[in-house]
């Protein structure tokens, strides 16, 4: 039995979907040291679970996350002793979100970002980090860390030239500007915009989808696609035959042989 640790992420496993919510709404879901602690314990976790085949990661209220909690970064600076305190303090927390964000790529079933609102800093890295992206109508984008005089992290400096192309990934990182969806939509950060009133259903809708698909066949296609930027055509080709065999393999391929040639729609069970 997966549980959260803490009172600031929720978990709601339901029909093999595990929604993770985000739940500090009065700070618009601003991540900090107990929301990073129940990530770490879910995603983990999940990672061991078998029976869950897609994995939600959402906001609670309005928001989806505006980022990390700047109030907290003041309080460090207030309380550290010195400079290597603060420089402890930072390389700590940015090194457990980033456990948080390996553990999302590793994970073997599809990961939803379903946004709204606020989708800024860390929140735009996470669901930079997450395979399939809706978003509600009216919502904010931005990188923003620019405007704290930092640089990215949570991965999106990975994940957002591959998404966007060089010339964009600079102009979303250096300039910090705030888009709607429908600009997010046109640079291929998310995947569709649907009115707030239909929002909820359209995400459940598209993870009952995920949920009922070829689990495994899901895991190695999502492998094979964020290896192939750093793989050669001939290691890709070679990771492409291996992984088809393995899928061949599987129940749910002959599930879907039978299914096609019988016209009719498989059940696949993700075996």
């Amino acid at each position: 039995m997966i549980a959260s640790p803490n009172d600031t992420v929720r978990l709601d496993i339901m029909d093999a979907v595990a929604t993770i919510t985000i739940n500090r709404p009065d700070s618009l879901n601003a991540i900090n040291d107990d929301v990073v602690t129940a990530l770490i314990d879910i995603t983990g976790a999940l990672l061991q679970n078998a029976d869950v085949r897609c994995v939600v990661l959402t906001g609670a209220g309005d928001h989806f996350m505006a980022g990390g909690d700047v109030k907290r970064f003041k309080k460090r600076f207030d309380e550290a002793q010195d400079d290597a305190e603060t420089k402890a303090w930072f390389s700590s927390i940015l090194g457990r979100i980033h456990i948080v964000v390996e553990n999302m790529n590793a994970l073997n079933v599809p990961v939803v970002a379903a946004v709204k609102g606020a989708v800024a800093g860390a929140g735009f890295s996470l669901m930079l980090g997450c395979d399939l992206v809706i978003a509600a109508e009216g919502g904010i984008f931005t990188l923003a860390y620019c405007h704290l005089g930092t640089s990215p992290d949570g991965g999106s400096t990975w994940y957002l030239p591959r998404t966007v192309g060089m010339k964009h990934a600079m102009e979303i990182a250096l300039l910090g500007d705030r888009f709607g969806p429908e600009k997010a939509l046109e640079l291929g950060l998310i995947n569709k915009v649907v009115p707030a009133d239909a929002f909820d259903a359209e995400v459940d809708k598209l993870a009952a989808r995920l949920a009922s698909g070829p689990t495994y066949a899901y895991g190695e296609t999502k492998r094979l696609l964020l290896q192939s930027s750093t793989t050669s055509i001939s290691d890709q080709l070679t990771a492409e035959t291996q992984s088809f065999v393995k899928c061949a393999m599987s129940k749910d391929f002959r599930k879907g042989v039978m299914a096609f040639v019988n016209k009719q729609k498989p059940d696949f069970t993700g075996e």
